[in-house]
């Protein structure tokens, strides 16, 4: 058999690798942590670590970066990224977008921690930007609901309770209850901070930046960009109005100084 005839043979089983995001529509792209329950249970404390949440702000950061994004979400283990809707990243093809997203994560946290760590990746898909705003809320509602029930998990575990008897404790239990076991242990979840309860949003930001012309000896300006680490995300509304307003952006050049 000629080379090339098994070659055109086995590429034709490629089936996936001509997946592509459909044109002019808006990628998000949402990385997982895999096996993370066991991995805290290892490496961190619980219910929220600082040591753990800089790592997911570094990997957020790192995406945001080398996949062109305009603006990254990170709550818990997971982290969002929408890309441009003109975006030609990978010719927008899907395998790419996920093998690379969750190589990414998976490098940069693994890196931090010293000790492997897995993301798996998909692609969700944004006909308008009306969705994309939409995403961003029901992943932010999300945040909310996960820091609630986390905080009332493991302060019953704290006391003694066994997994069975915290889940069963919490099951059926709503908003308003889950507070008020909260409170009854001395802890206001109102105080809770805000980038627990509402996650953590990453975007670019433009600065001024003064410089020395090196022949005539003046002071020059010229405008940058960087990414602003926003852990004091607004909810509702004024959430949508900021994911509006960094999404109406559409470049995708995103070099740092």
């Amino acid at each position: 058999m000629k080379t090339d005839d098994l070659e055109e043979r086995m590429r034709e089983l490629e089936w996936f690798h001509a997946l592509r995001v459909l044109p002019t529509a808006w990628p998000v792209i949402r990385v997982d942590g895999r096996s993370f329950t066991r991995l805290s249970d290892q490496h961190f404390e619980r219910p929220f670590d600082v040591r753990f949440h800089d790592m997911m702000v570094k990997a957020a950061e790192t995406l945001l970066i080398e996949l062109h994004g305009l603006y990254a979400f990170t709550e818990s283990d997971e982290i969002s990224l929408v890309l441009p809707a003109d975006t030609d990243l990978f010719n927008r093809e899907v395998e790419k977008l996920v093998s690379v997203s969750a190589g990414i994560a998976s490098s940069i946290f693994t890196l931090a921690l010293g000790s492997p760590a897995h993301f798996d990746s998909r692609v969700w898909v944004g006909p308008s930007a009306q969705h994309v705003l939409d995403y961003f809320r029901w992943r932010q509602s999300d945040a909310a609901r996960c820091c609630l029930n986390g905080w009332c998990y493991w302060t019953l575990r704290k006391e003694g309770q066994s997994v069975k008897q915290a889940s069963e404790a919490l099951d059926g239990k709503n908003f308003s209850e889950k507070n008020e076991l909260l409170f009854a242990r001395g802890i206001n979840f109102n105080d809770v901070p805000l980038w627990q309860r509402h996650g953590v949003g990453l975007y670019w930001e433009q600065f001024e930046k003064e410089g020395l012309n090196p022949v005539t000896g003046e002071i020059t300006k010229a405008m940058r960009r960087r990414i602003h680490v926003d852990k004091n995300l607004p909810r509702g509304d004024a959430y949508t109005e900021l994911v509006a307003r960094v999404i109406a952006s559409t470049t995708s050049e995103t070099s740092v100084c």
